[in-house]
């Protein structure tokens, strides 16, 4: 069983920035993608942005060049640096592990972007 941790969110005002970090507990984490999502109060799941293992980056429209997916396999860990922050940005925001055997999830942090 995977275990995954998000932490780093928060409150923070429009056009600020917030920094996610998601760690797990896979020690197979340096050969497999990493993702983040983020769900609103009545909406899907939807992605944000992914990274493989060898470091290539997918986003989403809504958060190209305001968010940078990165990873630091030494310590099993995926980061979201998230600038430029809007309203339409607060969500749940969970990250997910992808291997052979299937998808595991973290829990979710809460990012809430005020006007």
């Amino acid at each position: 069983q995977v275990h995954l941790v998000e932490s780093g969110g928060g409150l923070v005002q429009a056009g600020g920035s917030l920094r996610l970090s998601c760690a797990a507990s896979e020690t197979m984490f340096s050969i497999n993608a990493m993702g983040w999502f983020r769900q609103s109060p009545g909406k899907q799941r939807e992605l944000v942005a992914t990274i493989t293992s060898r470091g290539n980056t997918n986003y989403a429209v809504s958060v190209k060049a305001r968010f940078t997916i990165s990873r630091d396999n030494a310590k099993n860990t995926v980061y979201l640096q998230m600038n430029s922050l809007k309203p339409e940005d607060t969500a749940v925001y969970y990250c997910r592990y992808s291997d052979s055997l299937g998808d595991y999830w973290g829990q979710g942090t809460q990012v809430t972007v005020s006007s």
